[in-house]
């Protein structure tokens, strides 16, 4: 029987599910749906990332340990999934002991490989994101860098750290995507991706020494391995890597990774580049979704205009949602979500 593997990237638990995570779910429950009809073996991995400064910072507000505050958000993602009848088959944490067991286990192949080594990283940094600012940022009108993907302020950081050598990889992956054009859907992302490697590339810093929350360096507890690098390592250990070979050789390379197109670069520049370094599959392709608008501006905790799921499965059940987020926009555009366009769409086509 032929497998396929597909995943959602795993969710920040510094707050609650929204409408843009049950976009992204569900597309990926279609698709394991569909491919379970043609007669394919699947794996549908989701799942939670919990470690990080954010994570950190959202517990500390609400008087909880970050382990706290994971557990009580993961009930929450689980039973939405439920009521939105999300059939995976893993949820993964990253809080897992397998998890991170496979996580260290990477690390230190890389480290093996001589493309981990240690400096000192000075620059701005976006807590929101869990990600440092390239340095053509400008500054805004107080000297200070906005984040280019959610607008909030960075902070500046100066901290020894480990890095990863990104730049040793710009050939290989500018290769790695004239032989697979189709790894990034759609071909306007698949674009974005190329011009951003052909700028050239710097060296990532890959660990913390000033975020304690999080999994430690092997053999160097001062450090913590940064949440991207973690995160990003749950498509792996998710199926069993540095714990349960045969699942992982089952199922790995994944047949597709299904994000919203605010990480894409994540996904479709340092992910391979951490797999080529430890010579692992790639990935066969990455669908980069767009995002929901609310009244043509995107949804956020800070505007106040993010939207609960629970209020459309009310009005129009779990079925009507899920049409409705797979009906009303192509995947790989924004859509703009209106209450009035919502029943609109679900009175004309399916009452």
């Amino acid at each position: 029987m032929k497998k396929y593997y597909l995943t959602t990237p795993i969710y920040y638990v510094n707050d609650v599910p929204h409408i843009g995570h049950a976009y992204t779910t569900v597309i990926a429950d279609c698709i394991a749906r569909f491919k379970k009809l043609l007669g394919y073996k699947v794996f549908f991995l989701t799942g939670t990332d919990e470690h990080g400064q954010k994570v950190e910072k959202a517990a500390i507000s609400q008087n909880l340990s970050p382990k706290e505050l994971a557990d009580r958000v993961v009930v929450r993602f689980k039973n939405l999934w439920k009521d939105l009848n999300i059939n995976y088959d893993h949820f993964i944490r990253t809080t897992d002991e397998t998890h991170e067991k496979g996580v260290k286990e990477i690390f230190k192949r890389i480290m093996e490989k001589g493309d981990i080594y240690k400096g000192v990283y000075s620059g701005w940094y976006c807590i929101s994101c869990e990600n440092f600012l390239p340095e053509s940022v400008p500054f805004n009108k107080d000297g200070v860098k906005n984040c280019p993907d959610c607008g909030r302020p960075s902070e500046i950081v100066s901290e020894e750290c480990y890095f990863f050598r990104l730049s040793a990889y710009r050939y290989k992956l500018l290769e790695f995507y004239e032989e697979n054009p189709n790894f990034v859907i759609p071909q306007s992302r698949m674009n974005e991706v190329v011009s951003f490697v052909k700028s050239g590339l710097k060296d990532l810093s890959i660990t913390r020494s000033t975020v304690k929350w999080g999994i430690p360096v092997p053999d160097d507890e001062t450090q913590t391995i940064y949440v991207w690098f973690d995160a990003l390592n749950n498509y792996i250990t998710g199926i069993g890597y540095g714990w349960e070979e045969s699942k992982f050789n089952e199922f790995w390379p994944a047949n597709l990774h299904i994000i919203g197109k605010d990480i894409l670069r994540f996904h479709a520049v340092y992910w391979p580049a951490f797999l080529m370094s430890a010579g692992l599959p790639l990935p066969e392709h990455v669908l980069a979704h767009g995002w929901w608008l609310k009244d043509e501006t995107k949804m956020s905790k800070s505007k106040g205009n993010v939207l609960d799921p629970y209020l459309l499965i009310n009005l129009a059940g779990a079925d009507g949602l899920r049409y409705f987020l797979l009906r009303e926009v192509p995947v790989g555009l924004d859509g703009n979500f209106s209450h009035e366009g919502f029943i609109n769409r679900i009175n004309s086509d399916l009452s």
